[in-house]
């Protein structure tokens, strides 16, 4: 963990596990670490922004302009875990983190090891899935060290990650909600 520590500082790649599969970490403050998760994954269409994972709800909250009441709600009640809430992201927030309707997907991971490197970094950090574009996810650090090799500084073993990926969510600046992925979380209709 001190070393992935390290390397996210550093502004390099770690894989981690997840929930649902292994997934590649930087620090989404760094520019030249979003530029490195990029080029490794073999670009990115601008339409599809890197979801993130937050140590703590207080740094979820701190990407949103605006943090809904009914995205409190979800939180308090589906955090730590496999939901991810797209809320209205801060103007100062990198492109590559941002959707096309200016929102920012973030959750506070349920993993243990992906929680305790976000919680230790103390900032929120990237949770793209570990594969090239278009490929399927990598379900093993094996898998993932085949694809990426040297281009990740540390990779973190977890075991096997074959899970249901993480329920996404929209949530309005009025608090509106709108499934966007049916996932490891199932809403009722109320989006409780």
């Amino acid at each position: 963990m001190r070393e992935a520590l390290a390397a996210l500082a550093r502004g390099e790649v770690v894989c981690l596990p997840t929930e649902s599969s292994y997934g590649l970490a930087v620090d989404v403050r760094s520019a030249q670490a979003l530029a490195r998760v990029t080029a490794l994954k073999g670009g990115r269409p601008a339409d599809s922004p890197f979801p993130l994972i937050a140590g703590a709800a207080d740094i979820a909250r701190a990407l949103a302009r605006v943090w809904p009441d009914a995205a409190e709600r979800l939180a308090a009640r589906h955090w730590p875990g496999p939901l991810t809430l797209v809320v209205p992201a801060r103007p100062e927030l990198a492109p590559e983190v941002v959707g096309p309707d200016g929102g920012v997907g973030v959750r506070v991971s349920s993993h243990p090891v992906a929680s305790a490197l976000a919680r230790g970094f103390g900032a929120a950090i990237t949770a793209t899935s570990a594969n090239r574009s278009g490929q399927p996810p990598a379900a093993t650090v094996a898998e993932a060290r085949a694809v990426f090799g040297d281009g990740v500084a540390c990779y973190l073993d977890g075991g096997v990650c074959a899970g249901t990926p993480s329920t996404v969510v929209i949530v309005g600046e009025d608090g509106g909600l709108r499934l966007v992925r049916p996932g490891a979380i199932a809403l009722d209709q109320g989006g409780a």
